[in-house]
């Protein structure tokens, strides 16, 4: 062979090379653009995922914030519904002794035995307390007892007809009473110093 052949077949088979090359390259840079495109719809497809998991938890959370007013508010309506008549079964348990007393004032001009009339309203008194004691209320003791301020208030002070007298109780002006061992109305008392 020549030099000249061999170097057309040289070049020839460098071009050829080079065209191989070419292509090679141009084939890996294809396939790089598909991956690209690949990733970049997988990107697509996930932040649209994203999106739809978004829209989806954000419509359950307004549902359930919707559902927990509407909770509220009706618990609420049931609590003041409940107040308005939980004082019914106390006020129907005192009917009674209003009817007693209704008698009691009806024949109030007719008598003539006065002492039936007070044995017959302190019939009714009785019948009142226990129906208070029942419902746990108590009168609170104050007949010559130690002053205590979680029971009672002074109203006044009265030099004390004797030494064991001071600091406590002389005189009960209105009667105090717990519910439940809890004070409802402090007892108004005078206080002997």
């Amino acid at each position: 062979m020549t030099k000249k052949t061999h170097k057309k077949t040289t070049d020839k088979k460098g071009k050829e090379k080079e065209v191989k090359e070419a292509e090679k390259e141009n084939v890996k840079q294809a396939e790089e653009a598909k991956e690209e495109k690949s990733v970049e719809e997988k990107c697509q497809n996930s932040v649209a995922e994203l999106n739809e998991k978004v829209e989806e938890i954000n419509d359950k959370y307004i549902r359930l914030s919707a559902e927990f007013d509407n909770y509220r508010k009706r618990t609420l309506k049931e609590k003041i519904e409940l107040t308005k008549s939980a004082g019914a079964p106390i006020i129907l348990s005192l009917l009674p002794v209003i009817d007693d007393f209704q008698r009691a004032l009806e024949h109030l001009d007719e008598a003539k035995d006065m002492a039936a009339m007070k044995e017959g309203i302190i019939l009714i008194y009785n019948k009142f307390k226990d129906f208070l004691s029942l419902q746990g209320v108590a009168e609170i003791d104050t007949k010559e007892v130690e002053f205590d301020t979680d029971h009672h208030e002074a109203i006044t002070k009265i030099p004390a007809p004797s030494e064991e007298m001071k600091g406590r109780v002389i005189d009960c002006v209105e009667k105090g009473y717990t519910l439940n061992d809890k004070v409802i109305r402090f007892s108004k008392v005078v206080v002997g110093e």
